[in-house]
């Protein structure tokens, strides 16, 4: 077996950064413990239940990364910038060529991580029925190059794969876990991350132990109990009586309950905005879009329902994404508005976010003062995504981190507004938007890049059938005893190999 302590390098090795500010932590560094003595465990309350029995390609791939579970070729850095992972090199070779250099690691389940695994990891996410968000509207193979290296090629030009493959729906898993056929991914036992998934209760709890031979050093805790617990105030609540370390996402209504040692809040890329339903419906109608827009007052969401704990709106990109509000343009090809003239809204947003129902509450009022007629559903995310995603709804409030999926502000773009989007809610597809999305899927520039992808954001918000609401700080409960977790405005992070009680 080979050697699994070979040093990170730290240096980002491309693309300028993207959004400004750092990784904060409760306290203490994100290294490991060297092979130190054994951290207690730790009590982890998520608030987003497995929607996908943990399969990496959708939703649940956050909560793979979050615990500290999975890792790709490539991580994003505090500045946005993609930084070393399981690749610790890459060069770019042609416009449609990648090689990525390995470093010596481990899967959980024992075997080398080799450029064969790794391609193949990459091949089956590439198969993937829908696709990973990340993979949205990009062709690519991989095959291994010697004992050390992944040769990845595009059917076009992707000026921003280490970007891309930085996504947790692109994690690299071994060989067993894909055994079960059918399409199916058992995380469990099968990653590369400092915590092991050992047992999945179904929608309720998971059990992580250390991983010893992680290749960035023995995690200081020697394990985490997970608790998926969709319920906002009882989060804070377990938190507040001591039964859980961390809790995510407390909701705001909350966070005047917890000490002010206890709460941290953490401006992040994730804008709520209320999607509208443009191929079938009520909304189907640009006309009506228009009157939708023009009937929600967006300035009550940052300061009344999130209580100082948001930004108001500017756009699909918010003031995290520090660059985007100097590039950012009108909005181009709105429509007159129609008289909504009793016209029949099916509103819907979800539950797992406390603030959500509340935002969505103020949004079918001002929806029925305009001279719309709203019915609202609530329910958990679990239960509603696959009705949203098959344009069930005329309308509905999402909140979406812009940069989840791969870093790249295009890619949020051609996933949730095109008309091969993976993630279309809105159910657009506008031939100039999709034109200026395909153009700046092109640009390698990176000031290029960020100048194309406003301008399709124009022809986006041009269309109306996206109402950016407000921009969201997420707050997080950490207790007293607990140091090193990871505040990330991206949402991919959580706990780390210094996260420690």
């Amino acid at each position: 077996m080979r050697s699994h302590r070979r040093s990170r390098l730290l240096a980002p090795l491309m693309l300028a950064p993207l959004i400004a500010g750092c990784f904060a932590s409760g306290g203490g560094d994100d290294s490991g413990d060297g092979g130190g003595g054994d951290g207690a465990r730790l009590r982890v309350a998520l608030a987003f239940p497995p929607a996908e029995n943990l399969s990496p390609y959708g939703a649940d791939a956050t909560l793979l990364s979050r615990l500290g579970v999975t890792e790709g070729l490539t991580a994003l850095d505090a500045n946005g910038s993609a930084a070393p992972a399981l690749a610790e090199s890459w060069r770019r070779d042609g416009d449609k060529v990648w090689e990525f250099t390995l470093r010596d690691a481990t899967f959980q389940d024992g075997g080398d991580v080799t450029p064969a695994a790794v391609a193949d990891s990459l091949t089956r996410a590439t198969d993937a029925k829908p696709a990973p968000a990340a993979l949205a509207g990009v062709t690519l193979s991989a095959k291994a190059q010697g004992e050390r290296v992944v040769r990845i090629t595009t059917a076009e030009p992707d000026p921003v794969l280490p970007l891309r493959l930085s996504s947790p729906s692109l994690a690299v898993l071994s060989a067993k876990a894909y055994e079960k056929g059918n399409g199916r991914v058992d995380p469990v036992g099968h990653a590369t991350g400092p915590f092991e998934l050992t047992e999945v209760n179904g929608a309720t709890s998971a059990t992580l132990d250390r991983f010893d031979d992680y290749w960035g050093g023995r995690a200081q805790a020697s394990g985490i109990d997970a608790r998926f617990i969709a319920d906002g105030t009882a989060r804070a609540n377990a938190l507040r009586t001591g039964e859980l370390d961390i809790a995510e996402a407390v909701p705001v209504a909350q966070a005047a309950t917890l000490d002010e040692k206890t709460r941290r809040d953490t401006a992040t890329t994730r804008t709520t905005s209320l999607l509208l339903n443009a191929s079938s419906g009520t909304f189907q109608d640009a006309g009506l879009r228009a009157a939708a827009r023009g009937a929600i007052d967006t300035s009550v969401f940052a300061d009344d329902v999130y209580e100082g704990y948001a930004d108001p709106s500017a756009g699909i990109y918010g003031p995290a994404v520090t660059w985007a509000e100097g590039k950012r343009t009108a909005p181009v090809g709105r429509v007159e508005a129609e008289k909504p003239g009793g016209a029949t809204v099916n509103l819907a947003t979800y539950d797992n976010r406390p603030e959500l129902p509340e935002v969505a509450q103020v949004v079918k009022q001002q929806l029925e003062k305009a001279g719309f007629k709203v019915k609202l559903t609530v329910r958990e995310y679990s239960r509603l995504e696959g009705d949203a995603l098959a344009g069930k709804f005329d309308a509905f409030v999402l909140a979406r981190n812009t940069l989840l999926d791969t870093g790249d502000p295009v890619a949020v773009l051609a996933g949730d507004y095109t008309c091969d989007g993976g993630f279309n809610i809105a159910q657009l597809c506008d031939r100039d938007v999709d034109r200026a999305v395909a153009e700046a899927v092109g640009i390698a520039d990176t000031a290029k890049r960020q100048d194309a992808a406003m301008a399709a954001e124009a022809r986006i918000l041009g269309t109306d059938a996206v109402v950016p609401l407000v921009h969201q700080r997420i707050i997080t409960g950490v207790a007293d005893s607990v140091q090193g977790v990871i505040l990330d405005p991206y949402e991919r992070t959580l706990v780390g190999t210094g996260t420690r009680r």
